[in-house]
């Protein structure tokens, strides 16, 4: 792979583990952003991306692919065991988690990091604001257009449009057009 701009060049010396990296034009890749592929998987970063200083993207065998001119801000944690898509234009603020897995837990016979995880995989839609310190479970579709409030924890899916906060996460009000 060839690497055209000075921002990637700099991230490549941060890579940790083997997997796959693809970049669009035109990125901003902050120093101390890491890329973690013990267990392997792929990155997918499109155009126009920035990526700040403290972010951990680590697919762990899965895949973690962001659409166009998205941005992570400080310290966010992207997971992507089950597959984490996230669209265009998205917000990520400082301190996210995205974890699309989860611990296994049915089995009272045996430790819980013994038994087998789910992985359901995570997507995140075009034009969605994700507050600071967030964190977003296996399983949840957040649809066009949301807004989710700094310190929720999003458990469920969310509706188009709809403003959420909270632990867990709930509807709190719809976005709706100002003249």
């Amino acid at each position: 792979m060839k690497i055209r701009t000075r921002e990637f060049r700099a991230a490549w010396r941060r890579l940790i583990g083997r997997g796959k990296v693809s970049i669009g034009a035109d990125p901003r890749i902050a120093r101390g952003v890491r890329f973690h592929f013990k267990g392997g998987g792929t990155i997918t970063l499109g155009a126009r991306c920035t990526v700040q200083t403290g972010t951990i993207l680590a697919p762990t065998g899965g895949s973690i692919e962001l659409g166009d001119d998205c941005s992570l801000n400080p310290y966010s944690i992207l997971y992507g065991q089950g597959g984490l898509k996230i669209g265009n234009g998205v917000r990520i603020a400082a301190h996210t988690v995205i974890v699309p897995s989860n611990h296994g837990f049915g089995d009272l016979s045996q430790p819980i990091f013994k038994q087998k995880s789910t992985h359901q995989g995570i997507v995140i839609e075009d034009d969605v604001w994700i507050g600071a310190n967030c964190t977003i479970l296996d399983g949840v579709r957040i649809a066009k257009g949301c807004i989710i409030g700094a310190g929720s924890v999003v458990s469920k899916s969310t509706e188009p449009f709809g403003i959420y906060a909270g632990v867990p996460a709930r509807l709190i009000k719809k976005r709706v057009t100002t003249a």
